[in-house]
């Protein structure tokens, strides 16, 4: 791996688009730390100490604890994901998106001018929210001029950070919104690690201590190695292209295949999943509804979507979200997957070049024989995600270690995915180099 990074380092153009992501990220967390003026920063670190809910420790990790802080970017990229999942979500039910996402590139341009737009109307209306719903106590000086002031200084964070984004996705290396939210997960990590050795480790004497201290690494490893091998795998589906006279040629008979992740949507079940349930418990939070009252409906079903209540042996009932969450995960696994890779249109271009499936006749019989494979994978890669997403938030449950670890699981498997898509764009940056090298020389 080292080596692989020093020989890339060695290639301008990679050096060139690794210090811009660089210098990217650093933008990022010195505008994390950048109070937004006129908020009563005293009074929110007040208010987050009081919050039990675990869904503001998931807003708190993917914002890259700026929301604590109320930075300028204390929205991060979270009113981005939500554009994203309601833009996804609303292909299904509007035609005019769904023949946007088949159009290739130009239908993508549209598609991401929508959710740019999606999201500064997110951002608007959660920044007015907390500044009208925390009143005097969130501002300085609440008035309406300071209450439009906050607002736009946190919808300009936020667009800020989607456009850093892009730029990183255009001229640094990787995703750029993925970047970004590896960062700030990775800046909020210290603190689970933290929380792990005071819990298990400090004070529990030298035996105990280190049987727990060599559990939470040999763990940590497994879990490690397991999101590799699932982000890794594939299943490689063999293609056969038949010979066909050219002139007085005869051309064709290679054979090829056709690579099938066997976590085929990468994070986004997760990222959606989370999102999703953690959203009541946070509208909640703002609005300062008491969800802790024994009587009151809604405080159980906000407890139920919460995961720092689930696999509480004190209250069992609350579990029910994770199942939830599970279906969550499986449903976003096969919707990702639905609108990335089209079984249909894979057949009839394999058809159209005289490729088949051996064993496998071309047309309907090839798009259903793909179908039901990818149906497969999917199943496969969902399951993987929930073990590696659920161990951490039964242990949290079982032992009562602190909300902050439900989402240890979560953030492993976006740090480790991410990190790997950008290591292979790399490579494959490396390869094309040296192809170009081949061809000159």
């Amino acid at each position: 791996m080292f080596k692989s990074l020093r020989n890339a380092l060695k290639i301008k153009d990679i050096r060139r688009k690794l210090l811009f992501t660089f210098f990217m990220i650093l933008i990022v967390r010195i505008g994390s730390q950048i109070p937004t003026p006129g908020v009563n920063t005293a009074f929110v670190a007040e208010w987050w100490s009081n919050q039990t809910s675990s869904a503001f420790n998931f807003f708190n990790t993917i914002t890259g604890s700026s929301f604590t802080t109320m930075s300028i970017f204390a929205l991060s990229i979270t009113p981005y994901i939500t554009a994203s999942i309601i833009v996804q979500l609303l292909t299904i039910a509007i035609p005019r998106l769904e023949e946007l996402q088949k159009e290739g590139e130009e239908g993508r341009k549209v598609i991401i001018k929508i959710t740019r737009f999606l999201n500064i109307g997110l951002s608007v209306i959660q920044s007015v929210s907390m500044a009208v719903g925390f009143g005097s106590q969130f501002l300085l000086n609440y008035t309406w001029y300071n209450v439009l002031f906050v607002a736009l200084i946190m919808t300009t964070g936020s667009a800020l950070l989607m456009w850093i984004g892009e730029r990183i996705t255009e001229s640094g290396i990787g995703n750029g919104i993925s970047i970004i939210l590896l960062v700030n997960i990775v800046s909020d990590m210290p603190n689970d690690f933290r929380t792990l050795y005071t819990t298990f480790v400090k004070g529990k004497g030298f035996a105990i201590g280190g049987v727990s201290l060599v559990v939470i690494v040999a763990l940590l490893i497994a879990l490690v190695v397991f999101v590799i091998y699932l982000q890794d795998g594939q299943r490689r589906i063999p293609v056969q292209y038949a010979k066909k006279m050219q002139g007085r040629q005869l051309v064709g008979g290679q054979s090829s295949h056709i690579p099938l992740k066997v976590n085929t949507a990468g994070v986004i079940p997760v990222i959606f999943a989370s999102s999703l349930l953690s959203f009541p418990g946070v509208i909640a939070g703002f609005v300062g509804f008491n969800y802790q009252a024994p009587t009151n409906i809604g405080g159980h079903i906000i407890k139920a979507l919460t995961q720092g209540y689930w696999c509480n042996p004190a209250e069992p009932i609350y579990t029910i979200g994770l199942v939830i969450y599970l279906l969550l995960l499986v449903f976003f696994a096969y919707f990702y997957t639905s609108i990335t890779f089209n079984p249909i249109e894979v057949a009839d271009n394999m058809k159209k070049q005289g490729g088949f499936i051996p064993g496998i006749r071309p047309g309907k019989p090839t798009s259903d024989y793909l179908e039901s494979v990818l149906n497969y994978l999917i199943f496969i890669g969902a399951a993987g995600l929930a073990v590696i997403a659920v161990i951490p938030i039964v242990l949290t449950g079982l032992t009562g270690v602190g909300n902050s670890l439900c989402f240890f699981g979560t953030s492993l498997i976006i740090i480790v995915g991410v990190i790997m898509e950008t290591l292979k764009q790399v490579e494959s940056m490396m390869l094309v180099r040296y192809y170009k090298g081949f061809l000159s020389e």
